[in-house]
């Protein structure tokens, strides 16, 4: 099942275009990586799937889901990192919207984040204060926010930007987890061997052109090669592809 799906999309930054016809869909399950260079509208798109800002042409279609129920990961500011909320309070944030007819947190919102806050191991920090936190922790406790709005879909903006190699791959493989247990995940990175790695689809943005579909098909493109530079395996021999 399509749970969106974007035809001949074209969207503006500051009254420029910033991309143009862009056509895709995410179905149930998927794990969609976007990939492409600075300047390419990766996140202006991200933005347009939010509803956060207006295409100028084209159609986002969502079936099975809203935008307001869809869990998002953004990239943070230094002031966000810095938020002197606990962790509780973080994660709790993240049934806000669950709440259409009732102005507080109910007795479902803190067992539901409780149950997220147990997925992504981080009950030892709950009282800690987020501000203080390794920027891994900071991750985890987002992405359990993100949890918290979401059964279906996930969209993740770099969520593992500044984090050491350790952090990163436990990062994927958190988020490979959630996805082998049902929750579709849209994720925007500039690492594209992971992407390829733990993807099902990609979604390449280029100034000139685009790619969309699996990543098999993906790393045997001439926009594969240049995104990569060579560094895979047959190609320098130092990654070899494998979900």
């Amino acid at each position: 099942m399509k749970l969106i799906e974007c035809r001949d999309l074209c969207m503006k930054y500051e009254g420029v275009p910033a991309f143009e016809n862009l056509t895709f869909s995410i179905d149930d399950g998927d794990f969609l990586c976007i990939v492409g260079e600075n300047g390419s509208g990766k996140s202006t798109l991200v933005k347009g799937i939010l509803g956060l800002k207006k295409y100028s042409s084209g159609s986002i279609t969502f079936n099975g889901v809203k935008p307001k129920e869809i869990g998002y990961l953004p990239q943070q500011t230094a002031a966000q990192k810095d938020f002197p909320a606990t962790v509780w309070e973080v994660v709790l944030s993240g049934c806000l919207n669950r709440n259409t007819f009732h102005p507080f947190y109910i007795k479902e919102n803190k067992e539901r984040a409780k149950r997220e806050i147990a997925k992504m191991k981080i009950e030892s920090i709950v009282r800690k204060s987020y501000r203080d936190l390794s920027g891994g922790q900071q991750q985890r406790v987002l992405l359990a926010r993100a949890l918290c709005a979401t059964e279906k879909l996930l969209l993740l903006d770099e969520p593992v930007s500044g984090l050491d190699p350790i952090v990163t791959s436990e990062m994927y493989e958190v988020i490979h987890e959630l996805n082998h247990s049902g929750v579709t995940v849209i994720m925007v990175t500039h690492d594209i061997h992971n992407a390829v790695h733990y993807g099902s689809k990609i979604l390449n943005m280029s100034k000139n052109d685009y790619f969309f579909g699996t990543s098999d098909e993906y790393i045997t493109t001439e926009s594969f090669r240049l995104m990569s530079r060579g560094c895979f395996h047959g190609e320098g021999g130092c990654f070899s592809h494998g979900r």
